[in-house]
């Protein structure tokens, strides 16, 4: 498995055509192994399907084998102190080699339940052109894990996303005389302001402090002696489970009317929160395989970023979909690793969970 990890480290797939190249590799790995594998290509990204078992129920192992660029020197990785170094090896090539592994150690014979392994090429650009389209395909299950690196801690919940575009309206004036006109930046500004006092900032839930507001781009002006006149103004929101998008958008709404700001908006993009409870029955299964297997009592927490979780949980309402993977650190970064004990122990996990009683 290790090996087998080192192997997916050397190609470097942090374009399609290499993403392509490592998916391939996986597919024969898989065959090589006994295993059956169904290949699919979408937009021009590939991914792979394979599944045994029987029963109703059906958990699906996701994991990506794209990654983010990096130096020519982190394509070859390097074993030290337990460690395995090289781009992708947390995120998420040590995730996929425990899912690879572990999948071919199964006996389907004896599953009372369907597993099903999606390996996909498109993780870090959004996965819409893979994990999103399986799940139109009808590749789902009751239960989803996405490999992502949490250090064996369950990330059972994710904020949603609601990204906002704004548009503020002044008036022109010469820049020698302000007072004349209406700064349309600083219109901008009081609104932003006035966001850190709204209602669904203040509010908090059991695995998250507040959601979180970024103010990533703003357009306005083009001359010094200009008052200007329009100011474009975009938020990436990350809401908390429980939270309505829409009464978001009614409290910024309400906001620019109560500042009597002439402003625009819309909603240009928005992904629901997962909602996974620690009652939900894979959780309690998944806990007592990490308590058997680690002898640590099992750690929940709420993720703030979005992974391909969310286009499996679109389809049962927010639940059933986690990030749950191995150890590692400095993923995007120039040292990343993962941790060898802890990938051997994820792959031990997820056999348990495959055969745990429904």
């Amino acid at each position: 498995m290790i090996e087998l990890l080192k192997e997916l480290i050397k190609i470097q797939s942090d374009t399609k055509q290499g993403a392509n190249d490592a998916l391939l590799f996986c597919a024969e790995w898989l065959k090589e192994k006994g295993q059956e594998v169904k290949v699919h290509e979408n937009n021009g990204y590939m991914m792979l399907t394979a599944a045994k078992g029987q029963g109703q129920d059906t958990i699906v192992w996701n994991g990506h084998v794209d990654v983010v660029p990096g130096h020519p020197d982190q394509f070859v990785p390097m074993e030290e102190m337990g460690r395995i170094y090289g781009r992708g090896s947390a995120d998420m090539k040590a995730g996929v080699a425990a899912m690879m592994q572990a999948f071919v150690e199964l006996d389907g014979s004896a599953l009372n339940r369907i597993v099903q392994l999606h390996i996909v090429t498109d993780e870090e650009i959004g996965g819409r052109n893979t994990s999103k389209w399986l799940v139109e395909q009808g590749y789902t299950g009751n239960f989803v894990i996405c490999g992502e690196p949490t250090g064996l801690k369950i990330g059972l919940q994710s904020k949603g996303i609601l990204r906002m575009d704004l548009t503020f309206k002044g008036k022109p004036a010469h820049g020698s005389r302000p007072w004349e006109g209406i700064n349309a930046i600083e219109s901008a500004m009081k609104f932003h302001m006035g966001m850190a006092d709204l209602p669904f900032r203040k509010e908090s839930t059991e695995y998250y402090e507040q959601p979180s507001v970024n103010l990533p781009i703003i357009k306005a002006g083009d001359r010094y002696n200009v008052v200007p006149e329009i100011c474009e103004m975009s938020y990436d929101i990350r809401f908390m489970p429980g939270q309505d998008k829409d009464e978001i958008v009614r409290q910024m709404a309400e906001l620019a009317e109560n500042l009597k700001l002439d402003m625009e908006y819309k909603a240009s993009g928005s992904t629901p929160a997962l909602t996974t409870t620690k009652e939900n029955p894979y959780i309690q299964s998944l806990q007592n395989a990490i308590r058997e297997t680690v002898e640590t009592e099992p750690v929940l927490f709420g993720q703030h970023g979005a992974a391909d979780t969310r286009y499996y949980a679109a389809v049962n309402g927010g639940e059933g979909a986690i990030e749950f993977g191995p150890s590692g650190d400095d993923w995007h970064g120039n040292a990343e690793y993962a941790d060898i004990s802890s990938i051997h122990q994820y792959k031990d996990i997820l056999k348990q969970l495959a055969a745990a009683p429904l």
